[in-house]
């Protein structure tokens, strides 16, 4: 094995920095969805509202969805520095934000089998005391998404598309999605209400569980993408350029992936010539601050 110069760092702890003020985020969130969700449920059977009901079951969902979210964080957090995850617990997030994914996607099927029901089948609802509590649901989504969506935009700001919390992600969009539907529902129930348009109802619902859907396709392709080690060309491209721009040596073997939110690991295989080494090749990619886990096998030409 003469020759063969391989070096790494020991430190596999990538939950990101933002992690325990994440998790504290969904935990209050959490709390504030389950108690809207009583409330919903509780007035939908009270008004008579299909609707209202729907709403609130869905929101049910979304309270199972966040739960996911913050036993991720805590999970994380604990096995952190267990020896059984050779790259740590930087992708638990990941994990829960796809099996959030997968419920959020299967909220849009049945807001959308519900609603087509419905425009076939029409129910008289109170809409005044209805719309009421649409509304208090909405308030109750603004401030969620106000506590999520401050950790969520700091995130993406901070580290581009390269180091975003995708369990916080899935968790803002689930906040989204109740928010939409809660908007929805009162401009459906106010135009049942004031001009008779019933029908509006399940339209609104069958929109609603169109762009849900979509956001649930897309937030499972990210989370499955770093679930299943997909490489970041980007990051991989400037290694590649960093590496073989001087011209001594060239890449053999290139892998880059996701292990944590704000974290990259890479295994680089390097044949070069008598000037470039394995401590040379780790001082040129000092600048790529997405890797925080190197590996280096370096062969002399």
């Amino acid at each position: 094995m003469s020759g063969i110069n391989i070096k790494h760092t020991h430190d596999h702890v990538f939950l990101g920095s933002a992690h325990d003020d994440n998790a504290k985020r969904t935990l209050w969130v959490v709390a504030l969805t389950v108690v809207m969700m009583v409330g919903e449920i509780t007035a939908g059977y009270i008004t008579g509202s299909m609707a209202l009901l729907a709403d609130g079951f869905h929101m049910a969902t979304h309270a199972v969805a966040l739960g996911i979210a913050a036993v991720a964080y805590r999970y994380a957090k604990r096995h952190a520095f267990s020896q059984r995850y050779s790259f740590g617990t930087g992708k638990v997030g990941d994990l829960g934000g796809f099996a959030s994914a997968l419920i959020l996607g299967m909220v849009s099927l049945g807001i959308g089998a519900e609603s087509v029901m419905r425009l076939f089948q029409p129910t008289d609802v109170q809409f005044g005391t209805a719309t009421l509590i649409a509304i208090a649901g909405l308030i109750v989504n603004i401030a969620s998404a106000l506590l999520l969506g401050h950790g969520h935009v700091h995130d993406d700001h901070g580290h581009a598309h390269h180091g975003s919390d995708n369990n916080l992600k899935s968790a803002y969009v689930h906040v989204i999605a109740d928010a939409l539907t809660s908007v929805l529902a009162i401009v459906a129930l106010l135009a049942g209400r004031y001009l008779g348009w019933v029908w509006l109802d399940p339209v609104m619902g069958i929109v609603g569980a169109i762009v849900i859907a979509r956001w649930a396709w897309t937030l499972m392709g990210v989370t499955a993408g770093v679930l299943l080690d997909q490489t970041d060309a980007h990051v991989a491209e400037e290694i590649r350029e960093l590496v073989e721009t001087p011209g001594d040596a060239t890449i053999t073997d290139l892998h880059v992936w996701q292990i944590g939110p704000q974290a990259h690991a890479a295994i680089v295989s390097v044949l070069g010539e008598a000037t470039a080494n394995a401590d040379s090749i780790r001082e040129r990619l000092k600048s790529v601050h997405e890797v925080s886990h190197l590996t280096i096998e370096f062969r002399p030409v």
